[in-house]
């Protein structure tokens, strides 16, 4: 396996539902709510080569956005090594809900925004 893989995408869209059913319709995901987080997710399973992913409706960022999540052993020393190679980060480093994983949204050198995902449970499919 790759080291630092992606393992996760969202969507950031004006219009969630709109955009869950193109992807429905016209490549047939199963795209489905999920209360907890508040967004549309499909979940591929820790075998599938097809990477997790998620659409949301925007609520603070003005233009749509797509956003690629890079799993990392050590967030803190990722965070470092990112602004060491002339990255920025957007922000700190945060739990996601439940607390089950942290994660750290950074621009690289040209300002395209990713960002890193540390899981600090083994029950979290990779």
């Amino acid at each position: 396996m790759q080291k630092n893989p992606i393992v996760f995408w969202e969507l950031a869209s004006h219009d969630a539902e709109k955009s869950v059913k193109f992807f429905q319709d016209v490549f047939e995901w199963d795209l489905k709510m999920d209360e907890r987080l508040g967004f549309y997710v499909i979940e591929v399973g820790k075998d599938a080569p097809e990477v997790d992913g998620g659409i949301f409706t925007l609520k603070r960022a003005k233009l749509p956005f797509l956003t690629l999540y890079i799993l990392v052993e050590d967030i803190e020393e990722m965070a470092e090594k990112v602004v060491a190679h002339g990255g920025y980060l957007l922000e700190g480093i945060q739990s996601t809900p439940g607390g089950s994983s942290r994660l750290c949204l950074f621009n690289e050198p040209s300002g395209v925004t990713f960002a890193m995902l540390e899981k600090k449970n083994e029950s979290i499919d990779q």
